[in-house]
């Protein structure tokens, strides 16, 4: 490891691992080893900065700065207060601590949590004389604690406030699908904008807006107001300036088209779309799945339609009996790839995947899978 660089940890969402250990890569990244719904790797400050601009498929990015074992909060407590905190923070900040625990010694992550919080006023009590205060909601220091068994690991989180923040939404529809799954499933079909993309049930359009910042190459981070490593001690603004203000918008050829059977949602997805800047590149309208009767040739189609409580299962299984129904017969010569959690749902659709992911929507268990709509007839197209 270079003397300028450091460990990080980017967390993601389960099933995504992968996609973002590519990006991380394609950013610099050395040494990366995907884990559990998080990828480990290197770099230096100027990576870190873009990893939080850039990474399309990360929640946020965290910098351990201290490891060790513990079978007792009071040995957590003596560990945490002997961090030198001065090089993080003043006693005149504010800060927060969340614990994520995955041990039988440690059941209880709020206690852990206090004991945390005790640590680091009492240290800064014992050597200054004041106390930093904790504050919930936007402090100057979040602070994580992650326990597996026994061993601890300390960790600053650069970013604050989840990565899947974009900044650009405006409002949302009932289960709006998470921004960072909806470029997730964007990477795993493949999309760079190489080719004209559709979503027949676009909703809030969050998969039409994630899609064209992947064509144009717009940084993800750049409608965020703030990150929390702005706030910290050795932040370098100009290094965040010049990064920030990097310019590398790719030009797209093709265009992306939207359409949901709700006008509500078709007005917000306007409103969402419009707010980051991307209008010109997205096409709207108001139309049910059984009513489109025009699609752009070999073009990608990404959808996520609904699966959960808000329709029966009558209207559900219409509907992506519809859906099959119109991938064969108008979208010829586009692949699909459709999201669900309900396979009963998905064999609706009377068509044989070609490929599948595993998934997380929330708390729902899902399957992403993958259609190739040949034109003409195709024995093997169908299933039985």
């Amino acid at each position: 490891m270079r003397e300028d660089s450091f460990e990080m940890l980017a967390k993601t969402l389960q099933g995504l691992e992968g996609v973002l250990a590519e990006e991380i890569v394609q950013l610099g990244g050395n040494n990366v080893k995907p884990a559990k719904r998080s990828v480990f790797f290197e770099g230096d400050k100027s990576l870190m900065y873009k990893a939080n601009l850039r990474l399309r498929t990360a929640l946020r990015i965290l910098k351990p700065i201290a490891v060790f074992d513990a079978a007792h909060p009071d040995q957590i407590y003596e560990a945490v207060k002997a961090v030198d905190w001065k090089n993080f923070m003043d006693s005149d900040q504010t800060f927060m601590v969340e614990t994520v625990v995955y041990s039988d010694t440690f059941r209880h992550s709020n206690f852990v949590s206090y004991r945390v919080k005790d640590a680091i006023a009492d240290h800064f009590r014992e050597k200054t004389g004041k106390r930093p205060s904790v504050q919930l909601v936007n402090p100057d220091l979040y602070i994580h604690l992650h326990i597996a068994r026994k061993h601890c690991t300390l960790l600053l989180d650069s970013s604050g406030e989840s990565l899947h923040k974009r900044g650009w939404r405006v409002k949302q529809t009932e289960a709006s699908l998470n921004e960072v799954l909806a470029a997730g499933m964007l990477l795993l079909a493949g999309w760079k904008g190489q080719c004209p993309l559709t979503d027949p049930m676009c909703g809030s359009g969050t998969l039409l807006i994630e899609a064209a910042l992947i064509a144009l190459d717009i940084p993800p981070g750049i409608y965020r107001r703030h990150f929390a490593f702005e706030k910290w001690k050795d932040f370098d603004r100009e290094l965040f300036r010049t990064l920030y203000e990097e310019e590398n918008r790719k030009e797209f050829r093709f265009r992306i088209q939207g359409s949901d059977i709700s006008a509500r949602a078709i007005k917000i997805a306007a409103e969402n779309i419009k707010n980051a800047g991307l209008s010109k590149y997205i096409d709207l309208k108001v139309q049910g799945v059984q009513e489109i009767t025009q699609a752009p040739p070999n073009g990608l189609l990404v959808c996520n339609p609904p699966y959960g409580e808000r329709l029966d299962n009558n209207k559900l299984n219409e509907l992506y009996q519809s859906l099959g129904e119109r991938l064969k017969h108008v979208f010829a010569g586009n692949t699909a790839w459709i999201l669900s959690s309900r396979k009963d749902l998905l064999n609706c659709l009377s068509l044989r995947h070609s490929a599948r992911h595993f998934l997380m929507n929330g708390a729902l268990n899902c399957e992403y899978r993958r259609y190739d709509i040949f034109s003409g007839k195709k024995k093997d197209q169908f299933t039985q």
